[in-house]
């Protein structure tokens, strides 16, 4: 099969199981969609108790709804702190002003730079724009709570690749059925292999172009 030489390509790092957010820097924002229980009762303030209450609501689909989960056990300045450590993703050209509010350390100002270049295509177009008010450090502290979805008619196998959790096995099978024509055949073709769950989060990541 051609596609064998391209899936050969992948690094091991992007196998299926990684529960940080994809991050050149690899300073590893967990993933509450995919951390273990163990691993989130690690962090500040969680516990199993509130770990098993966040792996029971999966898939979240917004930091916001994970702080409502966590809001009648942690205060507000808990949560907030918690954040660093444990986000879920935005969509950088669907986000709302109050999600991108709870990414750690941004203010007013900067929230408006990350809404003024959309649509964003590309992790690199954010680097490249976001790079003109904060050095590399920060675009690479920043890209840990970001993401921008990928086209599934035009994406690579490297790219679909980054999506958090991804196997060499799901790389295949969004190459496999292309093209897309609609959500409805993504969420029908790939529910064939996980759960409907799985499909919520993976679709997050995505989108038909």
């Amino acid at each position: 099969m051609r596609l064998q030489p391209i899936l050969a390509l992948i690094s091991i790092t992007l196998l299926s199981g990684t529960a940080t957010a994809h991050s050149p820097a690899g300073q590893g924002v967990l993933n509450p969609n995919l951390a273990a229980q163990a691993r989130l009762a690690t962090l500040p303030d969680l516990n199993l108790a509130l770990a098993a209450r966040i792996i029971a609501s999966r898939p979240l689909s917004s930091t916001a709804e994970l702080d409502t989960i966590l809001g009648d056990a942690l205060s507000a300045a808990d949560i907030a702190h918690l954040h660093e450590g444990l986000f879920v993703a935005i969509n950088l050209n669907t986000a709302s002003r109050a999600e991108i509010m709870l990414v750690p350390g941004i203010n007013r100002k900067m929230a408006h730079e990350f809404e003024e270049y959309r649509p964003y295509t590309s992790i690199e177009q954010f680097r490249r724009e976001i790079g003109k008010y904060v050095d590399a450090t920060e675009v690479a502290r920043f890209e840990q709570y970001v993401f921008v979805p990928l086209g599934l008619n035009s994406a690579t196998a490297a790219e679909f690749a980054t999506i958090p959790g991804m196997s060499r096995k799901m790389v295949h099978e969004f190459l496999e059925y292309r093209p897309y024509t609609n959500i409805e055949q993504f969420r029908r073709e790939i529910g064939k292999y996980v759960d409907e769950q799985e499909v919520a989060r993976l679709e997050r990541y995505i989108t038909v172009d």
